[in-house]
């Protein structure tokens, strides 16, 4: 352990890390790239509280009076809108990124609790549609795996926009992981580094959006849900034009949602926290009239969820439902502490192992490597997924209880405070023992 004279102060400007950080580009003359999402410490959902029953709210009883968390996605033109079990779905991840035992893992650890899994970048694979129960299919700005069969055997489309971890930017599959099945499916050369587009090739504009939304649904025969997905940025006016060009459902992606790999200074430096994103998504709703309304637009929130507690405060701000994407994946088995002398030795170690681009995850989850591969066994992957999937409900469960909310859905601003004046600007929440929203009222 490295130890310091006493008296020396490290700078606030220039801590260790970004001393470390300058090294290595002056070393290397090119930039970090990394998964995981954003590192930095931002607003989030800690930073808010319920107010549980007392005297003014009357509890439920968890042992006798349920708590209901199905949530129908999609009803506002598809004729199969997706009924879940339960609010909690998993985000797109894509196979490459991730190696195909990891897919057929999240397939069968979403079925099993009743929820919808995603495709990713990269297109369909055999294993994942197989176990999946319900899967939402990814239409991306690459391209790559895009296949009209596949779109009509998909629960639903999701048409991506955007991602929280770099809006406005494309992620990137480093050539160790292009095995000839991922090049394959991707029509890529073998052992090429591939960067996937910003944006979409045939169209500019909410406009075009609209056209092509329309050829999805003509291409599934309007039976499939529509979602776009946005990165979270100017959130409120992105999903007035997704809901206006036709979306059936709006997923919102904050600045803490994670990613197989892209540049270090995107991700800690381009988006707004989900906690920003979620009030300005749900006011653009309110406004066009399709907030928690039949025929209305579904709104969908990821980015950085962990826990039931943050599933409960997502949906008390406006959220029908939540994505995870960086939990599920440490659900399964990654950054697994059993294999802390192999993470070592890559530099690393168990929670903080983030060089998901290189292909050499010891887990078995982010590599195309068939030996690391071996080592990941998708039938316990998906039960561990399908225990905290569980976790997670019940936890948001025994939260509404408290609040007195017979449904998950029937959270509400009204049952939480914010602990900072940050948190209680962006959440739109009193600060706690008051009743003051900074720029909307006085103490």
């Amino acid at each position: 352990m490295t130890t310091y004279q006493p008296g020396l102060r490290e700078s606030a400007t220039f801590d260790r890390g970004v001393i470390h950080d300058i090294q290595r580009a002056a070393e290397t003359g090119i930039y970090d790239i990394r998964g995981w999402g954003a590192k930095r410490k931002l607003p989030h959902f800690d930073d808010l509280l319920f107010l549980g029953a007392s005297m003014s709210r009357y509890p439920l009883e968890g042992y006798r009076e349920k708590c209901d968390t199905d949530v129908v996605l999609g009803d506002r033109h598809a004729k199969f809108p997706l009924h879940l079990d339960i609010p909690v779905t998993i985000a797109g991840m894509s196979f490459g990124a991730l190696s195909g035992r990891a897919k057929e893992a999240l397939g069968r650890g979403a079925s099993e609790v009743g929820t919808s899994t995603t495709t990713g970048d990269g297109g369909m694979t055999p294993e994942e549609r197989g176990q999946s129960k319900h899967l939402v299919y990814q239409y991306l700005p690459s391209r790559y795996g895009m296949n009209p069969d596949d779109l009509r055997k998909a629960d639903a489309i999701e048409i991506v926009l955007g991602q929280g971890a770099k809006p406005g930017g494309g992620g990137m599959l480093l050539g160790q992981k292009i095995t000839e099945r991922v090049a394959g499916m991707r029509t890529l050369p073998v052992g090429i580094d591939q960067r996937s587009a910003c944006r979409h090739p045939d169209w500019t504009g909410p406009d075009d959006l609209a056209i092509k939304i329309i050829e999805l649904r003509e291409i599934t025969g309007w039976e499939k849900p529509i979602y776009v997905k946005v990165g979270a940025t100017r959130t409120y006016y992105d999903v007035k034009l997704a809901v206006k060009a036709g979306a059936d459902v709006v997923v919102v992606d904050g600045m803490q949602g994670g990613t197989a790999a892209t540049q270090d200074v995107f991700i800690e430096h381009v988006g707004i926290p989900t906690l920003a994103a979620i009030p300005q998504a749900v006011q653009a709703l309110q406004e066009m009239g399709m907030h928690r309304t039949p025929g209305g637009v579904q709104l969908i929130v990821s980015g950085g969820i962990r826990s039931g507690a943050d599933v409960a405060k997502a949906m008390a701000l406006g959220a029908d439902a939540v994505a995870i994407g960086t939990a599920a994946l440490i659900a399964l088995g990654d950054n697994d502490p059993k294999y802390q002398p192999e993470y070592e030795k890559l530099g690393s170690g168990a929670g903080f192992y983030d060089d998901f681009q290189d292909g050499r995850d010891p887990a078995g989850i982010t590599t195309q490597d068939p030996e690391l591969q071996a080592r990941f066994d998708p039938i316990e992957g998906g039960r561990r997924l399908a225990n905290y999937l569980r976790v997670l409900t019940m936890e948001a469960q025994t939260i509404a209880r408290a609040c007195g909310k017979s449904h998950l859905r029937n959270l509400e601003p009204q049952d939480l405070v914010a602990l900072t004046v940050e948190s209680s600007a962006m959440a739109r929440v009193p600060l706690a023992g008051t009743n003051w929203i900074p720029g909307q009222g006085q103490y």
